[in-house]
């Protein structure tokens, strides 16, 4: 981590107008890929009851639970380990493209730093795949209202003091990363979330897993609602998983020595922003989110891993807000999160 601090040092002493004239610049390269796609990975098939009389569907088999997948692998992308990026709560995997004020999202940089990027919808949200079939069964009569799924929808004012924008809606925090100005163009990349309706264990976790098997191994990343996703995948299979990154979430206290032996294995980074416990009201306590996830860094430790906390304020970051591969420094970021990559996977 001194490496790091230096590094930073460096980045603050030229000051972000410098660094975010060598980002613009970089923008306006030509982005070269070598192959770019789709896919799905797991999925299972599901029989659908007969259908009532003069219904048009029904009978017959259903796939859910599948997980939708895009990437883009660079000229170079053989040289580093491919990075999986997982959203979080009522958001898409759009999370970590174009940001909401127009600049490269996390995405493209990183594949403009010679790492094949997977991006992957949860299962249960924008165009990963679910089981719906509780829904038509109280629509027609065959299951109570109370089997209904809690759809979750965050509001605006959520958004605002669960993202850490400001201490209070529309009050920005004053040195405030996320540019406050597009916040309008955050919201409508917000949508129902629907993981009231997946089986346990979570398929996405099983999905990850496997996604990292069948890429020979990769690095897997989570953030918010997934950013415990990696160890949760872990935990299924760790086989594929060659570093896992989390970022700003809640870390289980509950774990026993065997799982904590089983994620010490594996190369671990944490990640929160500024302002932990800066925000009244807000339905998440970051700075216990922060402090549990700090605990396990430590137990990992102990456990012979090789586990890391990188919390910006103490690396001279100040102001990020929890969307922080959306805010003004994002690029500066992402250049410490590659770093620990670099440091820790590929050299482990």
């Amino acid at each position: 981590m001194k490496t790091l601090r230096f590094k930073l040092a460096l980045l603050v002493a030229a000051g972000v107008g410098c660094f975010a004239a060598q980002a613009q610049r970089a923008n306006d390269e030509p982005l070269t890929i070598r192959s770019q796609g789709s896919f799905f990975v797991g999925g299972e098939k599901k029989p659908l009851p007969a259908p009532p009389p003069g219904a048009a569907f029904g009978g017959g088999e259903i796939t859910v639970n599948q997980m939708y997948v895009q990437y883009q692998i660079p000229m170079r992308g053989d040289r580093h380990a491919p990075v999986v990026m997982v959203h979080g709560c009522c958001l898409s995997s759009k999370t970590w493209e174009t940001t909401p004020d127009g600049r490269m999202g996390w995405d493209e940089y990183f594949v403009r730093k010679d790492r094949s990027v997977y991006l992957a919808d949860q299962v249960s949200r924008a165009r990963s795949g679910f089981d719906a079939t509780v829904i038509g069964a109280v629509k027609n009569g065959s299951q109570p209202p109370s089997a209904l799924p809690n759809i979750i929808a965050a509001s605006h004012q959520v958004a605002w003091t669960v993202f850490r924008f400001g201490p209070s809606y529309g009050t920005p925090f004053p040195d405030g990363q996320f540019p406050i100005e597009a916040a309008d163009e955050l919201y409508k990349q917000m949508i129902p979330d629907l993981n009231a309706l997946l089986p346990t264990p979570n398929p996405t976790w099983t999905n990850m897993a496997a996604l990292a098997k069948q890429l020979n191994g990769a690095v897997l990343m989570g953030h918010s609602e997934s950013g415990f996703f990696p160890e949760q995948a872990a935990l299924i299979d760790a086989s594929g998983i060659r570093g896992m990154i989390s970022i700003e979430q809640p870390c289980p206290a509950d774990l026993t020595d065997a799982q904590v032996a089983t994620l010490a294995k594996i190369p671990t980074l944490m990640v929160f922003g500024d302002h932990l416990g800066d925000v009244a009201g807000g339905i998440v306590n970051w700075q216990t989110a922060h402090d549990t996830c700090l605990a396990l860094v430590d137990k990992m430790r102990a456990a012979g891993g090789d586990a890391q906390m990188m919390h910006l304020p103490k690396l001279g970051l100040k102001g990020n807000s929890h969307m922080l591969m959306q805010d003004k420094n994002s690029l500066q970021v992402a250049d410490l999160v590659i770093e620990w990559i670099d440091e820790h996977v590929e050299r482990s």
